[in-house]
């Protein structure tokens, strides 16, 4: 039922049984079956501290499923609820730098939707290319822009799975207006609107950090921010029906300048994602709480 062997690219080791296995193990475990899911990226493992009634994971005591191996993330599934909202939460996600294939970083939005979840709320760390953003900003993704799909590298690639989805899924819509909104008016009430930015999040693969030359490209795109995460995620969550929220926190300024002494370092994004981690708590259980409301209005 689960391949022990980690070559190759075979589409099978991730497909609809090996998936459907995984989800049925991890709610034989958990309290409750999960309609939300959230993943935490780095240094936002603390969001899966706001669930109520847990009951946690870890990575690799659960068959099938990757393991995570970067610090800031704790490896872990917490199930429980959010808000009174039946919820699993990942503390960790799963990078193509770690030598994953993209289909095994993909794999937990599959499971999650195997379980029953129907929203997905995404959190990531990620560089500022936006010259109006500074460090703590945090940014509702509205678009993205998937540099390793341009060179074919998507979770998609392969057999498709009509149990999951449709063979050519729309990504126009691919992050919920009615969610997005909901941020911005939840913002104005708690005061955050000084920090709360909007834009296109870029992915590419890292794990070392961009050039100049690349950011610089990168914002002549249109690409606002840019990270090594949570582009493929949404592309799985988006075939296979779900709705998402994506929120970057903006932990360190893109060096776009040749003369610049800056330089972009790992610790600085564990650093900014504790100073801000309270608000973007607050933040996702408030949108959590209302919803109903996002639904009404969709």
């Amino acid at each position: 039922m689960f391949p022990d062997s980690s070559t190759g690219w075979a589409l099978s080791r991730y497909g609809y049984e090996e998936c459907k296995a995984t989800a049925d193990w991890l709610l034989a475990q958990a309290p409750v079956r999960p309609l939300l899911g959230v993943v935490c990226g780095s240094g936002l493992g603390g969001l899966a501290e706001m669930l109520k009634d847990q009951t946690a994971v870890r990575y690799g005591d659960v068959p099938g499923f990757p393991q995570s191996t970067v610090d800031g993330h704790a490896g872990r599934l917490v199930f429980g609820t959010l808000k009174g909202k039946p919820c699993v939460c990942m503390q960790g996600r799963f990078h193509l730098y770690e030598g994953h294939p993209i289909q095994k970083t993909t794999m937990p939005m599959r499971v999650f939707k195997l379980m029953g979840v129907e929203t997905v709320i995404l959190t990531n760390a990620a560089g500022g290319l936006n010259p109006d953003f500074t460090v703590g900003d945090i940014m509702v993704i509205k678009d993205h822009i998937n540099i390793p799909g341009f060179a074919g590298n998507n979770p998609l690639v392969g057999e498709n799975d009509k149990r999951f989805g449709e063979r050519f899924p729309c990504m126009s819509d691919a992050y919920d207006r009615g969610l997005q909104r909901l941020v911005h008016s939840l913002a104005a009430e708690l005061d955050y609107s000084g920090f709360i930015q909007e834009g296109v999040y870029s992915a590419l693969g890292g794990p070392s950090f961009e050039t100049v030359a690349e950011c610089r490209m990168l914002r002549s795109l249109g690409a606002d921010a840019v990270g090594m995460s949570t582009v493929h995620e949404v592309i799985v969550a988006r075939h296979c029906g779900m709705r998402v929220l994506a929120l970057s926190l903006i932990t360190n300024q893109a060096v776009m300048d040749y003369d610049s002494e800056k330089k972009a370092n790992h610790e600085e994004v564990l650093q900014t994602g504790q100073l801000r981690a309270q608000q973007m708590e607050k933040l996702v259980s408030g949108v959590v709480s209302r919803m109903e409301l996002a639904d009404r209005r969709h």
